[in-house]
């Protein structure tokens, strides 16, 4: 995998599937999820979405593209629009970073659990393939930098926040927030995640980062 096939699979993503093209995605997706992308053949997807294993190769040219046609998208809806919806309305007097963190996590939860499947195979790929991971991690970090940078600064310019890095809050958050999304749709496979358990994520989260009264 290159830079240059996850720029053309970004660039490409306003094309609409073709039916054919559907069937394909949806079997690779619920076999990645089931069996992992290693111990998935091309054949098996055929075989699933019933079309040739020559249609996958001319439709995406190898089980690479594939899997970064499928990851993408997904990729691209997660990150950005809650952030941005948040940013928007930021200058409200009663907003506060627990509460951007909170409307963050259980957004984003509830369109992971939408898609469960295309989640465990991110996850999971991320996890074990270092090709991949080498491709998509600059990406989330260019997506998501800049918007979670801003919502930071606001916060500590307000002395809300504790007088750390910007930087070192972002991979904190970073590491918690998927270490939570890891655990809940990979390894406890759970079907819901209630809102008191992504409270008491949020608390241990701002437990570290918030500035306490002493300090103003």
């Amino acid at each position: 995998m290159t830079n240059n096939l996850l720029s053309a699979i970004l660039s490409s993503q306003s094309v609409k599937l073709s039916v054919k093209q559907e069937r394909i995605v949806e079997a690779a997706i619920r076999l990645f999820a089931e069996k992992g992308y290693s111990n998935t053949s091309t054949a098996e997807i055929a075989k699933v979405a019933e079309v040739s294993e020559a249609s996958i190769f001319k439709q995406y040219g190898t089980k690479d593209k594939l899997l970064l046609s499928l990851i993408v998208p997904h990729l691209k809806e997660f990150f950005p629009s809650i952030a941005d919806e948040v940013i928007g309305q930021i200058s409200k007097a009663n907003s506060t970073f627990e509460g951007f963190l909170t409307a963050f996590l259980k957004n984003r939860v509830e369109f992971g659990l939408e898609n469960k499947e295309i989640f465990q195979v991110i996850i999971k790929e991320l996890i074990y393939n270092e090709e991949l991971k080498s491709e998509i991690i600059p990406y989330i970090f260019e997506v998501v930098t800049s918007r979670i940078t801003q919502v930071i600064d606001f916060f500590k310019e307000r002395g809300e926040l504790n007088d750390i890095p910007t930087d070192r809050i972002l991979k904190l958050l970073f590491t918690f927030i998927g270490g939570f999304f890891a655990s809940r749709f990979v390894l406890l496979n759970k079907e819901s995640i209630n809102d008191e358990e992504i409270e008491d994520a949020i608390r241990f989260i701002m437990d570290g980062i918030r500035k306490s009264p002493s300090a103003n």
